[in-house]
């Protein structure tokens, strides 16, 4: 495929193949519209020559081949975002699986790393409150609230279910930053005072890395992280071994 050819990473994520698709064809057809000008840039300056024309043209072009030309760019452009971009984007938005059924993870920008917070075992978020935030306790857990006591906070190391959908509820401390997740084909910007949800289904397991999109400081160049993409079973133990000390047990299935 023309995407691998260039570079592109390969999709990790249920939907990633539609924008990989929809990639490929804008690359097409940006190497279509490549070859065409060239050549007729080149057939010009053959054509055009002082030599063969000693005396200039003023009337300019007569044919209206140029007009009908742009208008079928303008066409496939339009095609390309009515098509293809807004629907998968309105999916993005509009179709957003329950949250039980889904893995939420609670996403915080900060010069410069990124904060996860996982509910634990139990599945339910402790409270939270920003005048309780210090370096000690990066979103402001409840130490009163029990069900916070099994929650875990990691720096850096975000940790998914594969074929599982992913509600990533995404904020900042402090500036605005980009969580950029370029093996998901997805990314959202980090705004402080908001939070700003956007999900996915990780299909394939491996790591990855996190980056930040958005300039936000000195610092910005080192503002990474690593996505490891679980196996149940794996994920299990990844639990098992960050849960806070004095945490109740994980329930076990019936």
């Amino acid at each position: 495929m023309l995407n691998h050819l260039l570079g592109m990473p390969q999709s990790a994520s249920e939907h990633g193949f539609l924008i990989d698709h929809m990639l490929e064809v804008c690359h097409w057809f940006m190497l279509a519209l490549f070859v065409g000008w060239s050549t007729f840039f080149v057939f010009t300056l053959f054509r055009f020559h002082e030599s063969r024309n000693p005396r200039a043209d003023y009337h300019g072009v007569k044919t209206k081949a140029s007009t009908h030309i742009e208008f079928m760019v303008v066409l496939i452009e339009a095609v390309l975002l009515l098509g293809f971009a807004l629907p998968l984007w309105a999916k993005r938005v509009t179709q957003f699986p329950k949250d039980a059924d889904a893995q939420v993870v609670k996403v915080t920008g900060q010069q410069f790393t990124w904060i996860f917070h996982y509910a634990g075992p139990d599945g339910i978020f402790g409270k939270q409150d920003l005048n309780l935030i210090s370096t000690s306790n990066d979103v402001g857990m409840d130490p009163k609230d029990p069900a916070g006591k099994d929650d875990i906070v990691a720096r850096n190391e975000l940790h998914l279910l594969v074929n599982k959908p992913v509600i990533l509820e995404i904020g900042s401390k402090d500036v605005i930053h980009s969580l950029s997740l370029q093996a998901m084909f997805i990314g959202q910007d980090a705004i402080p005072g908001t939070i700003t949800p956007i999900w996915f289904k990780p299909i394939r397991t491996g790591q990855y890395e996190i980056i930040c999109g958005q300039l936000c400081g000195l610092g910005h160049y080192g503002m990474r992280a690593m996505m490891f993409v679980d196996s149940p079973e794996d994920y299990a133990a990844w639990l098992k071994d960050n849960a806070p000390a004095g945490a109740p047990p994980a329930p076990q299935k019936p």
